[in-house]
């Protein structure tokens, strides 16, 4: 073993820790990662840096750029690069970095996260006020930024996505430079992916392990620099955690450590958030589903040509007209590509309204479920949370729509394609089944069967919804 980590690695395993499913090791290669990622802080600060570098660079420059043209591609079109940069090849890496390591992402290499933290430790220094706090900004500035983005289509785009990403950062970078101290306020509270991050995070297989005991037994408290102000000290679980590993090794009582996927959602000490609750039925599976499938759903078309020829037979052609800019709704006459005021009505609602017809429709089944499982069941809230895998593999499927988009405009053989959406679909749909069943222990053996039934419904359903997106429509 390295001696330089001999003086800090805890003696023994105690019995004490705050997750059912694992347990500190003596040593080991997480806990060595962990104790990296302190040591070598101000290399990791260059390494954002970095990132922020080529993050404006990628933003900012496509911007001020003609469109690129038809026969342009990914290595001879800085556009085009930055779009796949950042749509087909960031957006769905984060979220798989996110199941599988935890939010690394936020806590290494967030562009957005290092300037926000940077301005606040040159900033004003003010409390957080309270409006911050509000429980449910999350969800809310997650739709908002799902439900714009689609409007001005920034998957396509580089003054869209220059606007919308480009405006998050702005934003991030004022919030620090008024609130907090040295903090990420603006990622604890008001960053639109911060509650998809949070649910992903739960089934990540890495964790910040924290020993209550050891923390109390140590001494007088000394101080840990923890960015997104979480209480580490009664921290259990990996949602709030950022990863960045300034607090390993902490009063002996923080590592990085290795658990089971399903530990933290099976967890009784581990208590569900509301907030999580909807976030993951009317976020991730409600309205993030909608956006990635509007512009293929024959539905949608229907519903705007029934509605048009409406309009036109009574005399209403104002939402017909197309003089929105192109910072409203989508406006590329030289792309032809150009949305009328009723293009982004029905896009709007058909995102709002049926992502909440989906979630209302989820939440029914999981209520379903609870009824059935009885008073020695989980709960509608902990029930609900054994949807997360499923949201992972949709989120993730998702995303990678851009990158086959990008992929296909290069001609990329696919022929594998197929069998990966359905192997990943398949792999939520049977985790989120075997939390359920887990879940689930307490009731009899007939109420536990009917309660997974019920549950079950909801995997069927999200499984329908996207065999139709991808081998139907």
């Amino acid at each position: 073993m390295d001696n330089s980590l001999v003086s800090i690695l805890p003696t023994a395993a105690p019995a004490t820790g705050n997750n059912l499913a694992c347990r500190p090791p003596s040593s080991g290669f997480w806990l060595r990662i962990g104790e990296l990622l302190r040591r070598y802080r101000g290399w990791i600060q260059g390494l954002q840096w970095l990132l922020v570098i080529a993050y404006a660079t990628l933003l900012i420059v496509p911007a001020w750029l003609p469109l690129p043209a038809e026969d342009s591609h990914l290595w001879n079109d800085i556009s085009r690069f930055a779009q796949f940069a950042f749509w087909g090849l960031w957006w769905p890496g984060v979220m798989v970095a996110t199941v599988s390591l935890g939010r690394v992402w936020c806590g290494v290499f967030c562009p957005e996260g290092a300037l926000t933290e940077w301005a606040s430790r040159r900033g004003l220094g003010l409390p957080v006020p309270r409006w911050m706090k509000w429980s449910g900004w999350p969800l809310f500035a997650f739709l908002c930024t799902t439900t714009y983005g689609q409007l001005i289509s920034v998957y396509e785009y580089p003054k869209a996505a220059l606007l919308i990403l480009g405006g998050s950062t702005l934003a991030a970078i004022a919030i620090g430079l008024i609130y907090g101290k040295g903090s990420r306020v603006w990622c604890r509270h008001l960053c639109p992916a911060n509650g998809v991050f949070a649910l992903l995070a739960k089934i990540a297989p890495l964790h910040y392990w924290v020993d209550r005991a050891a923390w109390e037994a140590y001494g007088p408290e000394k101080y840990v620099d923890c960015a997104p102000l979480v209480d580490i000290r009664r921290m259990k679980g990996a949602s709030d955690c950022q990863a960045c590993g300034r607090c390993s090794g902490h009063r002996q009582a923080v590592w990085l450590t290795p658990r089971k996927p399903w530990a933290e959602i099976l967890d009784p000490a581990t208590q569900p958030r509301l907030r999580e609750v909807w976030m993951l039925l009317f976020g991730v599976l409600g309205v993030a589903t909608m956006a990635f499938q509007w512009s293929s759903s024959p539905i949608l078309v229907d519903i705007k040509m029934a509605i048009a020829e409406w309009l036109l037979d009574h005399g209403y052609e104002l939402l017909l007209q197309d003089n929105a800019p192109w910072w409203l709704l989508t406006h590329w006459p030289v792309a032809n590509d150009v949305f009328t005021w009723l293009d982004g009505a029905i896009i709007a609602g058909y995102l709002i309204v049926g992502g909440s017809m989906l979630g209302a429709v989820l939440a029914l089944c999981i209520a379903l479920a609870t009824w059935l499982a009885g008073r020695d069941g989980p709960g509608f809230a902990r029930l609900t949370l054994g949807l997360v895998p499923l949201g992972a593999a949709s989120v993730i499927l998702g995303l990678f729509m851009l990158t086959i988009s990008h992929l296909k405009a290069e001609h990329v053989s696919l022929d594998w394609l197929a069998p990966l959406r359905i192997s990943l679909l398949a792999a939520g749909s049977l985790s989120s089944l075997f939390l359920a069943w887990r879940l689930t222990r307490g009731p009899r053996l007939p109420r536990r069967i009917g309660a997974l039934s019920a549950f079950a419904a909801a995997p069927a359903l999200m499984a329908q919804l996207w065999t139709t997106v991808f081998f139907v429509w």
